[in-house]
């Protein structure tokens, strides 16, 4: 057998990474998730997340958790711990936390020493002006009438800067760099900008802020970060990053690109996202239909689906749009390992079994994980008076031949229990069916049957007298498009008005009193359901987290 051929294909940020190692560039590595705490995270910073934690982990090397904190009115600390949360959720630790405000003073300093060597000045021109004069990327831009400051007065007025002297927009300290450029990143960028802001950590101690484009690369530096993990949007600020590094003579950290995660029928953009909470179109950042974290994770996602999907999906150098449901037969794939069943009735009607002795309650034997062996057996009362679906009864069926529920004088089984055929039914003033009339055979008690009847439907069932009574919160996706995303700030037409239904008066075996929020069952034949944060010690309540139907693997058995 040839080794050779059985040795995992490596993508290309791993390729990048073993040739580092193999030529002894570096000993170990060492990786970095830097979100910036002014929103919640979604299912795309998943990618990123599990990338760079999994590759630490299998290069014995660390990943940092790094808070890009230089935007201090959109960030606060709720936004911090709920990042930590979401992470801690997904199942990776880290070290200490880390915020690129514990490097202010040294960007600072590191900013006083590109003043000093003539390689950035202090622009008095606002946004609008510096913009105006950027250029296209075949005209160069114009040089602003500050550029030749001399080094004594940058230093004056950025001082000044820092004390609070001047309002915001008034200056910017800019990088002298190249005002020819075709990168346009390079054509004297800013490295800071007066805000008044207090910050969610270091107060009002700093009234200037650190540009992204300046703090980042140099944070990657101090922590010596080898290998620097970002989406292809910032392929183009590359070159400013390493220009940084390389004139200031710092740790050269690498910067790396690979394709975001865009996914179908899902919004991303924290704006777009913010949106949705603050026009009520969802209740909250948490509502289960949205893609953050914590949404996903109150709507039942398990971590180990979702850090499955993101391995899935892999790594690109393209960006491409991934179909949803193969995030959705990753939660299927799980919860079919890990989900205990249970019986639940969605849309009850009421089945009287006739010849079965009144007021007998009998417990009948029922497997917890048909998957999992060690789950065990559980015991479920069985009486006179059940639930049935109104779905699994049909008068006079289209196709009877197809047709393997119940109706007028047709046999099933109930699960666990017997088989029961139906002798009569009643319907209420509007017509609908209200009562359904069976006798049940002694003989054909499952795992006891010595009748030798042969059905070929299996029903699930909910004992009248010991049902619990729940609200279930029906989930569908929230967009029926699937690029919303294409159209613009418009994207709210296309909501889904489906998108949640609730049912107020479904019928659940009596086990289900022992679950608490976050816990998460199959409803047999039904879906996965979670129970909701919302629930009480009067009404628990259940969210879907996932119908039991997967289209993505039966497209991929095609």
């Amino acid at each position: 057998m040839n080794m050779e051929e059985n040795k995992p294909t490596l993508n290309f940020i791993e390729q990048i990474i073993e040739e580092d190692l193999a030529s002894g560039k570096h000993k170990s590595i060492q990786t970095r998730f830097p979100p910036e705490p002014n929103g919640y995270l979604h299912i795309g910073h998943a990618k990123s997340i599990v990338l760079n934690f999994e590759l630490a982990k299998k290069y014995n090397g660390k990943c940092n958790l790094r808070f890009d904190d230089t935007n201090p009115e959109k960030e606060n600390e709720d936004y911090v711990n709920g990042i930590i949360n979401d992470i801690q959720w997904l199942g990776y630790e880290w070290g200490d936390t880390l915020f690129t405000s514990d490097y202010f003073d040294q960007l600072y300093a590191w900013a006083i020493q590109l003043i000093k060597e003539g390689k950035a000045y202090v622009d008095d021109q606002s946004a609008d002006e510096i913009s105006a004069t950027r250029g296209t990327p075949s005209e160069p831009a114009k040089e602003s009438p500050y550029r030749s400051r001399s080094v004594e007065e940058n230093l004056t007025l950025f001082e000044e800067m820092k004390e609070g002297k001047y309002p915001e927009g008034s200056k910017v300290l800019r990088a002298k760099i190249d005002l020819a450029s075709p990168n346009m990143h390079m054509r004297d960028p800013a490295m800071y900008r007066i805000k008044r802001v207090p910050h969610h950590r270091t107060g009002s101690k700093w009234n200037i802020y650190p540009m992204y484009d300046f703090a980042h690369g140099q944070s990657d530096s101090i922590e010596q970060v080898t290998h620097s993990i970002c989406t292809l949007e910032f392929e183009n600020h590359r070159p400013l990053y390493e220009w940084f590094i390389k004139e200031l003579g710092i740790y050269p950290s690498r910067q790396i690109e690979f394709a975001r995660l865009n996914m179908s029928y899902t919004i991303t953009s924290k704006r777009k996202l913010l949106q949705l909470v603050e026009e009520k179109h969802v209740t909250g950042w948490d509502d289960p239909r949205m893609p953050t974290l914590t949404a996903m994770r109150r709507r039942g996602f398990p971590a180990a689906a979702i850090r499955n999907f993101a391995t899935r999906v892999g790594v690109a150098k393209r960006n491409n749009v991934i179909d949803v449901a193969l995030l959705e037969h990753s939660v299927r794939e799980e919860l079919n390992k890990t989900a205990n069943r249970v019986m639940g009735v969605l849309d009850p009607v009421k089945v009287v079994i006739e010849n079965y002795p009144e007021g007998m309650v009998e417990m009948v034997s029922a497997i917890n994980n048909p998957e999992d062996e060690s789950a065990g057996t559980r015991e479920i009362p069985f009486s006179r008076e059940v639930y049935i679906d109104r779905s699994d009864f049909m008068e006079d069926p289209p196709s009877p031949r197809k047709f393997f529920r119940l109706g007028p004088d047709r046999e099933v089984r109930l699960k666990y229990a017997y088989i029961v055929r139906c002798t009569g039914y009643e319907k209420d003033a509007d017509g609908n069916v209200s009562l359904i009339k069976c006798e049940y055979f002694p003989d054909t008690k499952s795992g006891n049957d010595t009748s030798g009847k042969k059905v070929k439907g299996t029903l699930g069932w909910v004992s009248v007298n010991e049902a619990v009574d729940s609200e279930i919160r029906l989930y569908d996706r929230l967009f029926l498009d699937e690029n919303p995303a294409a159209e613009g700030d418009e994207f709210t037409k296309l909501l889904n008005p489906d998108s949640l239904n609730i049912i107020d008066h479904a019928k659940l075996e009596p086990s289900v009193k022992d679950l608490t929020a976050g816990d998460t069952v199959q409803f047999e034949r039904q879906g996965y359901f979670t129970v909701d944060k919302d629930s009480s010690v009067d009404r628990i309540v259940f969210n879907r987290t996932i119908g039991l139907r997967d289209n993505w693997a039966k497209a991929q058995s095609k």
